[in-house]
């Protein structure tokens, strides 16, 4: 059994966007289909809620990796601009706003200006790998109006 005292009930930020006793991860292993992206994970599963909360950031010219999976996702932008591909639809994003990625949803997140992109992810602890798209995918997607001159993999 967890205790309370064998998880972190306290995290606090000690200069912005960064969260003491939590690491600054890469976003996945380097694989080309992202750039200038780290992630915080802020809870997981030994808080045992059933959901990992993390913090992601994307650095100027940055994007996340264009994927789907059964596991949704819900986001809310805390730092500077940015523009996420939801489904066929490209939509941009402000501080607050909120974001729902459904299951199989094809996703992908994107800086915009000169600073970085930060969002607060919440996911289920247990989920499934992503699904990267075929070339017949991304020329599908490529054919929805905004969507072909937006994504990057």
């Amino acid at each position: 059994m967890t205790t309370e005292h064998s998880i972190r009930l306290h995290s606090a930020q000690p200069t912005p966007y960064t969260w003491e006793g939590v690491d600054v991860l890469e976003y996945k292993e380097e694989d080309g289909t992202f750039k200038a992206v780290t992630r915080q994970v802020l809870t997981d599963a030994e808080h045992g809620q059933g959901a990992s909360l993390r913090y992601f950031e994307v650095g100027p010219g940055g994007h996340t990796t264009l994927e789907h999976h059964e596991h949704t996702h819900v986001v809310v932008p805390i730092r500077g601009r940015g523009r996420a591909l939801v489904g066929t639809q490209v939509v941009d994003l402000a501080q607050h706003d909120v974001v729902f990625v459904p299951s199989w949803t094809w996703h992908q997140f994107q800086s915009v200006g000169d600073e970085p992109f930060g969002f607060l992810c919440s996911v289920t602890v247990e989920r499934d790998r992503p699904v990267r798209p075929t070339a017949e995918q991304i020329a599908e997607l490529e054919s929805y109006p905004g969507v072909g001159g937006f994504i990057k993999y």
